[in-house]
């Protein structure tokens, strides 16, 4: 649903800006990213209460399929092959539910909880690249690991919802996200990032298309501009994230990222008229705390061989 701004599925799409670029005006561009994720989950809440997810995210990765697509085409078409396909497809399938049920999510949460669980998927792609990626974690990230999920419990444990199988669905929209991260970690050296999200495109336009026939409805003008708008959002949000990388470096630009909670609760209260409570401010700043611990922190180390292990 919502993309972290540690991926690095989008940074190559467009040249290095030139020489003179300040780390200003990449803060800026993150600032302007987080704003845009913030509105493609607003008019995502908007549009789902009214449409199904798998037609609103299959219109919002079509209108990403044709304008990414085309920029390729046009300036670098043999970016538009993977050397991996396969884990293209898996990948891009990871972010595609994390789309759908995302939206589903929406529909049940108040909006505020639903962009903080989002975001503690930093926290769970560190505790996932033990098992996926062999890397070892020092105690002081699993410790940040379980702040971070104690803030989600904060959160998801006062939403009010029912206790029912829909109170996993933050969750598995944060588990999909870490999932697609690592993924894109694994593809970084396979090919290059305008390829990894020009697949984002193709595949959650194809894993959407064949719900149409069952469970699409004929959108109004307005909807369908809505529509519309929110594939341009995601098209929009990834050209910014490539500006701030490209600007400033990632370790002063990244942790911006974390405004987007502010633009959902700005959005939380004017948009729905919903007003943050007590336990939603804490679990939100557990779980901020707990990303920017790992974020300053030292990084995973791969798990050591059996000869590094035996070594004097």
């Amino acid at each position: 649903m919502t993309s972290t701004p540690r991926d690095d599925d989008a940074l190559a799409v467009l040249p290095v800006p030139p020489e003179g670029v300040s780390i200003g005006a990449g803060v800026l561009w993150m600032l302007l990213t987080t704003f845009l994720f913030v509105c493609q989950d607003s008019l995502a809440r908007i549009l789902v209460a009214d449409y199904p997810p798998a037609e609103v995210a299959f219109v919002r990765y079509f209108v990403h399929f044709l304008l990414v697509g085309g920029v390729l085409a046009l300036r670098a078409p043999e970016l538009l092959r993977s050397r991996k396909p396969g884990a293209q497809i898996l990948r891009s399938a990871m972010l595609c539910a994390n789309t759908v049920i995302g939206m589903y999510a929406l529909k049940i949460m108040p909006f505020l909880d639903f962009s903080a669980v989002v975001w503690v998927a930093p926290v769970l792609v560190t505790a996932l690249s033990v098992v996926l990626l062999g890397e070892k974690v020092s105690a002081a990230g699993w410790i940040s690991v379980f702040v971070g999920l104690a803030g989600v419990w904060l959160i998801v444990g006062g939403a009010g919802i029912a206790l029912t199988w829909l109170v996993v669905l933050p969750l598995l929209t944060a588990l999909t996200n870490a999932l697609y991260q690592i993924a894109t970690r694994f593809l970084r050296t396979a090919d290059e990032p305008a390829t990894t999200l020009f697949y984002t495109a193709v595949a959650g336009s194809a894993f959407c298309l064949p719900f149409l026939p069952f469970v699409g409805l004929a959108p109004t003008p307005s909807a369908a501009g809505l529509m519309l708008l929110l594939g341009c959002l995601g098209a929009a949000s990834h050209f910014c994230i490539i500006r701030a990388f490209a600007a400033a470096p990632a370790n002063v630009v990244a942790p911006f990222g974390y405004t987007a909670l502010v633009w959902a609760s700005l959005s939380s209260v004017v948009v729905f008229a919903e007003v943050p409570t007590l336990r939603t401010i804490l679990g939100s700043a557990l779980i901020v705390a707990a990303g920017l611990a790992i974020f300053f922190g030292p990084r995973p180390r791969p798990a050591a061989t059996t000869h590094e292990r035996r070594a004097p």
